[in-house]
């Protein structure tokens, strides 16, 4: 059985559930709060884990082989056990910061015994000897994903396809001794991949001395997230991946754009896909007194955020919406000052489709702190910026064209080895029928270009010509999309603007009849 037959049959138990009142997102709470004490059970007894992390009564010899309301109210007392670290009579059962934060506030909505009873059931007849070879914590992220792309709504929020996180992970090549952090960690999914990524270099860290591994389990990542049932999946997920982090576990509730941000220590790597949308004030709103330039936009404080709390030479990997490469006013101040700070090297364009929010054109920002030359060098660090675009006529991915590793492997190979981007680079690269699209009839970006250099998803500009050509603006592209519309045969905007007024003049006609004729039937 592989883990995605593990995964499949975990799913289908979603439909049992229903009758309980419980949808799909609650079931993946529901779920997770029950199949991580069975993992750590397997854990325990495959010898991954040297002790077992939960207090005896709290385990999973103590749930299964029982039924009834008797098993239930066994259940409801270890959730509470593992919260506050207490029975119900107040003897203290455990004392641990992390299983405590886990378990926070856990409650299970199951109303039917024989529905937790089922679960536990399904969980006992699973082969988790086939499912330790793939290891644990790869299938509990298959688990999150399943419901990112079911859903689209809850955890979908928080979910960067696992293409894209190891590529960015690739490129940046985090090392053993390096602290990386994710100011907006969702389920954790780039600290596991950058861990994954050093335990591939370190034979499983086994090649290193035992305080440097001490320091890869417990100090090397740092993450922040906002929503506290996203934080316990994200401590759940680091824990299966043998990631135990300091007494807050691996990442820590709070705001990065509040004070819990401006406390973090510099970072010798940052990888993020920070929220989408604007702050609406309230526990996400921004906070920071230390950014430069106050803005509303999420985007634009989580860049400064990430920017300023580099180290000299750190560097970070960015997902970041269009508009915060053309929006003017406080986004032209941010990417100058950006360019001024950094190397901004690389800009990897992004393809529609492959997150939660349909539409949402994203792209992926890659720099250092400092110049290639000098990583203190605190001014004109920016010298030149390459753009790599995987948007252009590529098509929109979703459930029927999935989004994957061969779509990245071309941008991984231009971008070279050097994690800092300054490998040797040249211009040209013509995968997915590059050279068959179309250029536009006028366009700064190909003048004076070698023609088929045009049609290369790979060019490079200088920072004096996004300068004196783009008015420091990094919404940079010079290939045609056969969907997209010239602006240049459209209508003038009076008529534009006469036929939307004539449509809404329409659709309102039509629904004051609609009104009438309902008031009618009254």
């Amino acid at each position: 059985m592989t883990n995605n037959d593990i995964v499949q049959k975990l799913w289908n138990l979603c439909d049992v559930l229903r009758d309980d009142g419980i949808n799909y997102s609650d079931y993946v709470t529901e779920l997770v709060l029950l199949l991580f004490i069975k993992m750590v059970h397997e854990n325990t007894e495959a010898g991954t884990l040297k002790k077992h992390p939960l207090p005896e009564g709290c385990r999973w010899t103590d749930l299964n082989g029982k039924s009834g309301i008797n098993l239930l109210n066994d259940y409801k007392r270890i959730l509470l056990s593992l919260s506050t670290g207490r029975d119900a009579d107040g003897t203290l059962v455990h004392d641990d910061p992390l299983i405590s934060a886990i378990y926070a506030d856990a409650q299970t909505r199951l109303r039917e015994p024989r529905h937790l009873e089922q679960m536990i059931k399904t969980l006992d007849q699973i082969d988790w000897f086939s499912a330790q070879k793939d290891g644990l914590g790869d299938l509990y992220e298959g688990l999150l994903e399943k419901n990112a792309n079911e859903t689209k709504s809850g955890a979908g929020q928080y979910f960067t396809p696992r293409a894209l996180i190891n590529t960015m992970v690739h490129c940046l090549k985090p090392q053993p001794g390096e602290r990386i952090q994710d100011p907006a960690a969702g389920t954790a999914g780039f600290l596991i991949a950058a861990h994954e990524y050093i335990k591939g270099q370190t034979d499983d860290l086994y090649e290193l001395k035992d305080e440097a591994k001490t320091f890869q389990t417990t100090q090397a990542y740092v993450g922040i997230e906002l929503v506290p049932g996203t934080r316990r999946l994200a401590l759940m997920n680091c824990l299966l991946h043998g990631m135990e982090g300091d007494a807050e576990g691996v990442v820590h509730l709070g705001n990065a754009l509040g004070q819990t941000g401006a406390g973090l220590e510099k970072a010798d790597v940052i990888l993020a896909n920070p929220p989408f949308g604007t702050s609406k004030g309230g526990d996400a709103s921004i906070t920071r007194d230390d950014l430069t330039y106050k803005t509303s936009n999420k985007q634009l404080a989580f860049l400064q955020h990430i920017y300023r709390n580099l180290k000299p030479g750190g560097r970070a990997a960015v997902v970041l919406p269009d508009n915060v490469l053309f929006e003017a006013g406080v986004g032209t101040d941010v990417r100058r000052d950006l360019m001024n700070k950094c190397n901004l090297h690389t800009i990897l364009r992004l393809p529609t489709g492959i997150f939660y929010a349909q539409g949402v054109k994203t792209n992926v920002l890659f720099f250092t702190k400092g110049s290639a030359a000098d990583k203190y060098q605190e001014e004109h660090c920016t010298e030149h910026v390459w753009v790599y675009d995987l948007r252009t006529n590529m098509p929109s991915f979703g459930k029927r064209t999935p989004f994957g590793d061969q779509h990245l492997r071309p941008f991984e190979a231009v971008y070279g080895d050097s994690a800092n981007g300054d490998s040797e680079r040249q211009e040209g690269e013509y995968s997915f029928h590059s050279e068959d699209i179309e250029l536009p009839d006028h366009s700064d970006e190909n003048e004076g270009i070698d023609p088929r250099l045009a049609h290369s998803r790979w060019r490079s500009f200088s920072r004096q010509w996004i300068a004196e050509h783009k008015g420091d603006s990094l919404d940079i592209s010079w290939l045609k999309d056969s969907d997209s519309v010239d602006a240049a045969n459209l209508p003038e905007p009076s008529v534009l603007a006469g036929e939307a007024m004539g449509e809404l003049k329409a659709a309102l006609g039509e629904l004051e009849a609609l009104v009438t004729a309902l008031e009618g039937e009254a």
